[in-house]
């Protein structure tokens, strides 16, 4: 139990609105996230679903969308695209985090997809993204206060945007997603046992659906 290794035609089928999709890249960027956070996760997207149209006619089916924040294709920011093209093109490890069916209940659809879709082309924030980093300075006196984000939605990184997502949709708790790295997002407790490895050589994510989301619970 634990990591899993399949192909994203083994499981693309199983995937469902919410499951989180976590990244380990190779980009200067991607390593510094990877460093300043301990983990070996620089980037998270979260999967939509849209139905299948051929031809104008609506067919028996979905296919896997992610709603992420990054730099792809000139823009930096708030992106929807095909799961499959973001596999196809990407460079380092991608894992598959669904969510356990007991937090699956508490998913109101209508308001996931309201709230995440409203973000769409909001550009990326790299100062905030650079200040959710430095957990490790926020205890320090003065300088602490100074990496603090102040939750503010005007633009967004990526596991700020995911963590929005999840607790407009009723998932996570009234939480300071400005404040959520993705590794953190990847070890709070709302997952099945088991999380899937769709790209890359085989790495485990460290503290994995271990922790109690009230632990980011804000007072």
């Amino acid at each position: 139990m634990g990591l899993q290794k399949r192909t994203y035609q083994k499981v693309r089928k199983l995937m469902r609105p919410g499951d989180v999709i976590a990244f380990g890249g190779k980009s200067h960027f991607s390593e510094v996230i990877k460093w300043a956070t301990g983990s070996g996760v620089s980037h998270v997207g979260i999967i939509l679903q849209s139905k299948l149209v051929i031809e104008d006619k609506i067919q028996d089916g979905y296919f896997n969308q992610i709603i992420e924040s990054a730099s792809l294709n000139g823009f930096s920011g708030v992106i929807i695209s095909r799961l499959s093209d973001r596999l196809d093109t990407y460079e380092g490890e991608i894992w598959w985090l669904p969510l356990s069916e007991t937090v699956r209940k508490k998913l109101n659809f209508a308001k996931f997809y309201n709230f995440l879709l409203h973000q769409d082309r909001k550009k990326y924030d790299l100062p905030q993204a650079a200040k959710s980093a430095i957990d490790v300075m926020e205890n320090v006196p003065l300088i602490g206060k100074a990496t603090l984000n102040e939750e503010d939605f005007s633009r967004f990184f990526c596991s700020e945007l995911v963590a929005a997502g999840l607790e407009a949709g009723g998932v996570l708790p009234k939480i300071n997603a400005s404040e959520i790295t993705p590794i953190e997002l990847c070890k709070m407790a709302i997952y099945n046992d088991d999380y899937y490895q769709i790209k890359g050589r085989n790495k485990k994510i460290k503290g994995y659906n271990k922790l109690d989301p009230k632990v980011w619970e804000e007072d």
